[in-house]
């Protein structure tokens, strides 16, 4: 993109003048301090803004990524009225550069004229920004805005250097005081007093049902048998089922494992643990299901839901890879978990081992 904008003004092109109305929200809305200020103008083209505000008071330092551009902004500078002295133009990519190289740590005010709208990461950007604004300053962003409707392939181009009204609301986030004026047809945004919040999660549109999650658990007696029931569908399967709504793997596990067989697991540390997840399909469907290890409970294996399981029968080990009855697939994934190799000639199945939380690495400082 710098290549195309360096082109763009060694051709000889130039942008959208400054208007009167944009003048007037600066002297409004940002005038420079009595003792003078320090402006920072971002894409500063060739270098208009830039001489305003230094007409109006403030010192000026004019960044664009551009060298043709800064090239012209500094000639034309020697053929104003504004004292050359007072705007000094840098190379350097908002995006792309340190802005620790800037000659000043902090700004008065941040003009950001035209150009935001071909900016990529918007809230980077604006956070470093952010922080070269002095207590009280001002960051204005002008910029077209695009009309309900307009797409990328619009002919005349102007999606690709607007911002609807979304985009502009955005640039309110974290400040304390976000207004929006009106410059003949631009909107002039003024942002002050930033405001930074803690993040928060959302949800999108209420999402289409297109997975099944669960869980599998292997549970053994004092003689290392393992338990599984006949299902009404004509296989073997451990106990388990599907996940309540906010309930995580391990819980859905100990929770199934008592309504389906009576069973309680034991609550000591290690009585149930969560080993792996294994992701496969069912009928073009991802299927998500935690192998879950129950080492400690109490009671009696008990049919509770006959609608679902004829009989629950303890098994050795060893007899399941010549059972005569197929077993249900996710079971016999999960069994593979606890017991590698055992059952030659599974289906194909993802499996995500569990890392313990102990041995988990720490956050980011």
């Amino acid at each position: 993109m710098t290549d195309a904008w360096d082109a763009h003004y060694a051709d000889g092109n130039t942008f959208s003048p400054l208007r009167d109305s944009e003048r007037a929200l600066l002297a409004e809305h940002a005038p420079a301090p009595e003792s003078g200020g320090h402006a920072l103008d971002v894409g500063c083209g060739l270098g208009e803004l830039a001489r305003h505000l230094a007409e109006s008071g403030y010192e000026v330092d004019a960044v664009d990524f551009a060298p043709a551009a800064l090239a012209r902004a500094r000639a034309e500078g020697q053929l104003s009225a504004t004292p050359t002295s007072a705007v000094n133009y840098h190379l350097l990519d908002i995006e792309r550069d340190s802005l620790d190289a800037l000659p000043h740590p902090a700004y008065d005010l941040i003009t950001f004229r035209l150009g935001w709208a071909f900016v990529h990461d918007r809230t980077r950007v604006m956070n470093r920004l952010r922080e070269r604004l002095r207590p009280g300053g001002v960051v204005c962003v002008i910029t077209p805005i695009a009309e309900e409707g307009e797409g990328e392939g619009e002919a005349d181009g102007r999606r690709s250097i607007a911002l609807d009204d979304e985009e502009i609301r955005a640039l309110g986030g974290s400040w304390a005081v976000a207004e929006r004026y009106d410059a003949d047809g631009l909107a002039f945004v003024v942002l002050r007093d930033p405001a930074p919040a803690a993040v928060t999660c959302a949800g999108k549109k209420r999402p289409s049902p297109h997975a099944l999650t669960g869980a599998g658990v292997v549970v053994t007696d004092s003689a290392g048998r393992i338990l599984l029931g006949w299902s009404v569908r004509g296989v073997w399967e451990l106990p388990g089922g599907k996940n309540d709504a906010g309930e995580g793997f391990l819980e859905a596990g100990v929770r199934e494992l008592e309504e389906e067989t009576g069973l309680k697991a034991d609550p000591i540390p290690g009585g149930a643990r969560l080993l792996a997840l294994l992701m496969d399909s069912t009928h073009g469907m991802p299927r998500l299901t935690g192998a879950v290890r129950v080492t400690a409970w109490t009671g009696q294996p008990t049919v509770t839901e006959p609608q679902l399981i004829h009989r629950w029968e303890w098994h050795e080990v060893a007899d399941l890879p010549t059972l005569p009855q197929p077993l249900f697939t996710p079971s016999a994934h999960v069994i593979d978990t606890v017991w590698p190799g055992l059952l030659p000639g599974l289906p194909p199945v993802h499996r995500y081992p569990v890392t313990p939380a102990a041995a988990a690495a720490p956050a980011p400082a």
